[in-house]
């Protein structure tokens, strides 16, 4: 048995293909390192001319050759040469490397013993020759047919010499058995070789472990065929016992070769997983350029990369040639790639549908089909004819119902009867697992799809838009960001539906595409907002390109057999800002840049103007408000966030029955900040929850330490709407209660008026729990908003606020005067108590005492108080008595 490289015949190297090292079209080689087709034909002709020299000396050291005896004996070895060959079993060693243990000591062993030298020769040559010729391998003969020769010059060479070392001294057949285990090893040396020709890289522990295995191998071969031989010759009746015995070891051989195709089909199957899912994972890391093409998937797809699928699957099949035909998207056609001799040019482009379909790519179903052009029906015959095929297995590829592709491998090389059971199940497992990895591929490129793309425009969405335009702005300094605001979509959304307003965004997002052209990176963020990035442009054209989409899209929309004209508003901004020098220019990513446009965006909707550019200016104000927000809890911890107290009277009889708690920021850096600065942003942020504690712990604080000193006084604590979203506020508002030992009807909330009726059913609930704990509701900034008298009713509070507004303005504005008269007859007729704030002037009380208002406060009672100024304010401006319950009550001094 002996190791060779290659895997048709000794010596031979099919699965070494030159053809795949060959360049790419186009790819130029060195000059001074010539390509390896040209590098392994020079080495060829050499080890041939080398062979034949060498076999021109060790031919008269054998004996004379003649007699019609030897050419029975040249038969015979001829035939024992291609049935070892035919048994031989191919291990794959590396890459495109393969080494073919073969049954050709046997035979050489019996050349040696009976055959002269050019006898055995030219048997191993017509043997193995002609097996490369059959198998189409005329590209490897010249280095074949020399590494035959040389194993047959170094058997008889090592044969002779120690033949005539020995003279006579141990058995006869020590010459024989060294001579055959000098032929593996000549071939595998020569086939290390080779390997360096061609460029490929083996390591000497590997080398030296190669050599070892193929002295044992070729032992047991030469060892058996020597026993064989000494049976048969001298042992009585020996023939029998050579034919078990080699059936044996037969069955032996049969056995581990099935082990060992049963690895390498396992070992080609991981790699062709392993190649199909790395792609799979660079198509995903491949950045999107942003266009909804189907070309996509195929610009993702490394073609190498299923050429060396192709050829991993012909070397697996022993194959002439394979042809994968793949289909990456439904609306391309197949793409065909092709290992091994060439298809036919007209083979390339086929149809897989239609009346024109090729008749092995319209098959149905997924399992593989073997046909033969001998036994074929005429229409696959003429499609095996046109592809010079004898024999082929076809497998489709399929996902459900759709063709993914169509696997084709044609003429089986390294067996006489053409593919078997082995070779068909593994195609068929092959070509499951592609058919599943090129599923997955689809998958994978439809999700990428759809995680950068618009789902209703096909534009790209924020994170598209991003890395279509992360590049571009890194690459060009002048690039502009515009962001372009569509009006009008609520209110079609709330006459018509969403449907009718989508229909509004496709039809803008179309606009804007013909404007632009394909190759402008636009996207569609939420809404009607969209974002278009225009490399290279100064701010100048980025405005007029503004001013041209903003005319665009404000042509009529039919809209549900109306006409609806929409408005919009577009905001630019670039890395290089208008105003500072080009070295002073920052590097901006793109949500700072869609950030900035957004900015320019709002201050253009604030002005009343159309297109505005970022400005420095312009995040300032929203930079304060970042700042507000990230410390606000820092300035609740230290003491930054006060409380201030605003007394409110009784009317007519002046007793102070509460404060309203008004909280106050004193920042280190801007220095005191009105409430409607920092309120909204806080509630925004989320922060109002800690807020609302704050404020409602300190004035229950408060509260207790009045109801120490026997005074009853209440305090209001106004709420954010978004505190009534919360089903465990009611808790947290009973748990403070507990906490300070305060009675719940001495604390008020104050809920704005379009708070509460933004979607009074939800606020039912919350308010509903708040009163059964006894705490006070009311109403603030009555009159402002749209109240329902119907939902008003339903609500379960206890007071009503009229705006400061009307009270300010009701002596001087007869309809300010009616709205606060109509508001306090409404609350009387309610069973409500009435407040009015804003109360500033004399007059303004006495109309108020007049109406039966209940209770004014405004800056005539007291400006908002700090804790320690509230208590000096109580001593200074109030009397105490005794009330009716026992408490100490408080007038406020005329």
């Amino acid at each position: 048995m002996s190791d060779h490289h290659g895997g048709a015949a000794p010596g031979q190297l099919p699965a070494v293909s030159t053809t795949a090292d060959t360049p790419d079209e186009g790819q130029q080689w060195a000059s001074e390192e010539p390509p390896p087709n040209r590098r392994f034909l020079v080495f060829s002709v050499l080890v041939l001319t080398s062979s034949l020299v060498a076999a021109a000396l060790v031919s008269p050291w054998s004996m004379p050759s003649g007699g019609a005896q030897v050419i029975w004996i040249g038969l015979l070895l001829a035939l024992g040469f291609l049935v070892a060959e035919q048994l031989g079993i191919n291990i794959d060693v590396r890459s495109g490397v393969s080494w073919s243990i073969s049954f050709s000591e046997i035979p050489l062993v019996i050349g040696l013993f009976v055959a002269p030298f050019e006898v055995v020769l030219a048997a191993h040559l017509v043997a193995g020759v002609g097996t490369l010729l059959v198998r189409r391998v005329q590209d490897r003969i010249l280095y074949n047919a020399g590494a035959m020769v040389f194993e047959i010059v170094s058997a008889f060479a090592v044969f002779g010499f120690v033949n005539r070392w020995l003279a006579g001294v141990g058995p006869s057949w020590t010459g024989v058995l060294a001579g055959a285990l000098a032929a593996p090893l000549s071939s595998t040396l020569l086939a290390l070789v080779c390997v360096r020709v061609l460029g490929r890289r083996m390591r000497l522990g590997a080398a030296v472990r190669l050599v070892l295995r193929t002295l044992v191998l070729g032992l047991v071969n030469a060892s058996t065929g020597v026993v064989g031989y000494q049976v048969v010759m001298h042992a009585e009746a020996g023939w029998p016992l050579l034919v078990l015995a080699m059936g044996g070891l037969a069955a032996l051989y049969i056995a581990y070769s099935g082990l060992l195709r049963e690895q390498r089909d396992l070992e080609a199957l991981s790699e062709v997983s392993l190649i199909v899912a790395r792609s799979g994972h660079q198509a995903a890391a491949k950045p999107s350029m942003g266009l909804a093409d189907p070309n996509e998937v195929a610009e993702v797809t490394d073609p190498d990369e299923w050429q060396v699928i192709a050829e991993r699957i012909k070397d697996q099949l022993g194959a002439a040639r394979v042809v994968l035909r793949l289909r990456f998207d439904p609306q391309l056609p197949l793409h065909t790639v092709v290992s091994g001799t060439d298809l036919p040019g007209e083979m390339y482009d086929l149809e897989a549908t239609g009346p024109k379909a090729d008749a092995l790519l319209r098959l149905p179903g997924s399992h593989v089909r073997h046909f033969r052009r001998g036994d074929a029906v005429p229409e696959v015959r003429h499609a095996l004819l046109r592809r010079d095929a004898e024999e082929a297995l076809v497998v489709p590829l399929r996902s459900a119902s759709h063709l993914l592709g169509v696997v084709e491998a044609h003429d089986k090389l390294s067996r006489w009867r053409g593919f078997g059971q082995a070779d068909t199940r593994l195609i068929g497992t092959m070509a499951s697992h592609l058919a599943t990895a090129m599923d997955n591929r689809r998958l994978l490129a439809t999700l990428r799809h759809d995680a950068y793309h618009d789902p209703l425009t096909g534009l790209l969405n924020r994170p598209g838009f991003r890395r279509a335009a992360g590049e571009p702005i890194r690459q060009h300094p002048d690039s502009v960001v515009l962001r372009i605001d569509l009006d009008v979509l609520s209110t079609v959304s709330d006459a018509l539906g969403y449907a009718w307003s989508d229909r509004m965004v496709v039809a803008a997002g179309r606009r804007l595409r013909d404007a632009l052209g394909p190759d402008v990176a636009l996207a569609r963020l939420e809404g009607g907002q969209f974002a278009v990035l225009l490399a290279e442009t100064t701010p100048e054209e980025a405005h007029r390109v503004a001013e041209r989409l903003r005319s665009g899209l404000a042509a009529s929309y039919p809209v549900d057999r109306l006409t609806v004209e929409a408005s919009s508003v577009v905001g630019y901004s670039t890395p290089r800002t208008v105003g500072t020098d080009a070295e002073d220019a920052l590097e901006l990513d793109v949500d700072a840049l869609l950030q900035r446009a957004d900015v320019a965006l709002r201050a253009a909707r604030s002005s009343g103007e159309n297109v505005r550019v970022y400005l420095p200016t312009m995040g300032q104000i929203f930079l304060r408000r970042f700042q507000l927000v990230t410390q606000f809890r820092q300035a609740l911890e230290t003491g930054q966030v006060k409380v201030h107290y605003q007394p409110k009277v009784a009317l007519p009889s002046r007793q102070v029955l509460g404060v309203e708690a008004l909280v106050r920021w004193r920042h280190p850096e801007f220095g005191r900040l009105d409430p409607d600065e920092f309120v909204p942003a806080v509630e925004a942020a989320g922060l109002v929850d800690a807020l609302t504690g704050f404020v409602m712990d300190q004035s229950l604080i408060r509260v207790r330490k009045w109801l120490d000193r026997g005074l009853r006084i209440a305090a209001a604590v106004n709420l954010s709407v978004r505190s009534l979203d919360d089903p465990n506020f009611p808790d947290r508002v009973a748990e403070a209660l507990e906490r300070h030992q305060v009675p719940p009807e001495l604390l008020t909330l104050e809920l704005t008026e379009s708070g509460v009726m933004a979607d009074p059913q939800r606020a039912l609930p919350v308010l509903r729990r708040l009163h059964t704990l006894g705490v006070t509701l009311a109403v603030d900034d009555f009159g402002t908003g749209y109240s329902s008298l119907a939902y008003l009713r339903q609500l379960p509070v206890d007071e009503v606020k009229i705006d400061k507004s009307f009270v300010l303005g009701m002596g001087t504005d007869l309809g300010d005067l009616a709205v606060v008269r109509s508001i306090v007859e409404l609350g009387h007729s309610l069973g409500l108590i009435v407040v009015a704030e804003g109360v500033e002037d004399d007059a303004a009380r006495d109309q108020l005492a007049a109406m039966g208002c209940d209770v004014a406060q405004g800056y005539l009672i007291s400006r908002p108080l700090s804790e320690s100024r509230l208590e000096a304010w109580l001593q200074a401006r109030t009397t105490q008595a005794r009330g009716l319950r026992d408490e100490t009550v408080l007038t406020l001094l005329s």
